[in-house]
């Protein structure tokens, strides 16, 4: 299977000048800006041999080559009869209770096991029906089958499912406009001296590793609610409501803030923060951490307007088993 697609793209020499990202756009079947924005990033756009800047303009005779992930097409992913946790379902949508460990779609590494390989089982023939859309991974409008929004592998909770095109065309407006309700619950290290606040900081991609993100002064616009529900020893639980739906946005903000996510391996959440570490504590925090194995972080309210119905629609769901098993021990 392909992992990666290369190209070159001739400028012809009557073409007037675009920025670079427009112009691959509508040259490159089944891209997006965001795609053609996040391969520039990388270092995988040269233009006549060299790299260039995300504002570069073509000229003409330009030879263009870009190296973009492959995907498969919904037509290569296989269905497969993997469980699902459905809370609701109607003729338009499903809501469906993710566990953590499974991907959302398939990608590089994760072409099986994943969320919509089993909604292309569930669905049966009708899965035929499930849209694709190209759109802001940041912001809705997934490409894989039916999705809208992603959680990260290791993060559980509630996602919303389009059926037909039509349903996720209307759903990630909702997202981009941000009339959806969002909130999470997280176990985060440290005491927080205001129990109540917003977060607003801008993320972007981490200069130092492409495949995190990081508060950035140039970054794109988040914001973040939190408030604390319980105080432990060294921790805390607290609630998360995101005005904005930046990639790891409140993974990113808890560890700006120094109170990263119990667990989270990509952004300090596997040492302890703000605690005078004895050897009995440390040997109870390994056990902690042994017994959490991944950031302590559930999306646990979902609410929006049907976007057929238009009526009002909310749906909740508890905490896993793995989190309920940290707070008890904490």
């Amino acid at each position: 299977m392909k992992i990666q697609r290369k190209m070159l793209v001739q400028v012809p020499a009557g073409q007037s000048k675009i920025r670079i990202d427009k112009y691959l756009v509508n040259h490159i079947e089944n891209s997006s800006r965001t795609k053609i924005k996040n391969a520039m990033t990388d270092g995988c756009v040269e233009v006549n041999g060299k790299k260039i800047k995300a504002n570069y303009v073509v000229q003409p005779n330009d030879l263009i080559e870009i190296t973009l992930p492959y995907l498969p097409d919904k037509e290569d992913v296989k269905p497969e009869n993997i469980p699902l946790d459905i809370l609701y379902e109607d003729n338009y949508l499903m809501i469906v209770n993710k566990p953590a460990g499974m991907v959302t779609h398939p990608a590089y590494k994760n072409y099986s096991g994943t969320l919509v390989n089993a909604l292309m089982y569930y669905m049966g023939d009708s899965a035929a029906k499930l849209p694709r859309l190209n759109g802001d991974e940041d912001e809705g409008g997934d490409e894989r089958a039916g999705i809208v929004h992603r959680l990260d592998k290791h993060t559980s909770g509630i996602m919303v499912v389009a059926k037909d095109e039509d349903t996720q065309r209307k759903l990630s407006k909702l997202f981009s406009r941000h009339d959806i309700e969002r909130e999470y619950h997280a176990i985060v290290w440290g005491h927080f001296k205001t129990k109540k606040g917003r977060i607003e900081k801008p993320l972007g991609r981490n200069p130092k590793d492409r495949k995190k993100f990081a508060v950035i002064e140039n970054g794109k616009n988040a914001i973040t609610d939190y408030e604390v529900i319980k105080e432990f020893d060294f921790t805390s639980l607290v609630s998360l409501r995101l005005h904005t739906g930046r990639t790891h946005q409140i993974r990113v903000h808890m560890s700006a803030m120094g109170h990263p996510v119990f667990g989270d391996v990509d952004y300090g959440g596997t040492e302890p923060h703000g605690i005078q570490l004895s050897s009995n504590l440390k040997h109870r925090i390994n056990n902690l951490l042994e017994l959490m194995p991944r950031q302590a972080l559930h999306a646990k309210v979902l609410g929006f307007t049907h976007p057929i119905t238009n009526k009002p629609i909310r749906f909740e769901s508890d905490l896993p088993d793995d989190m309920k098993k940290l707070i008890k021990k904490l």
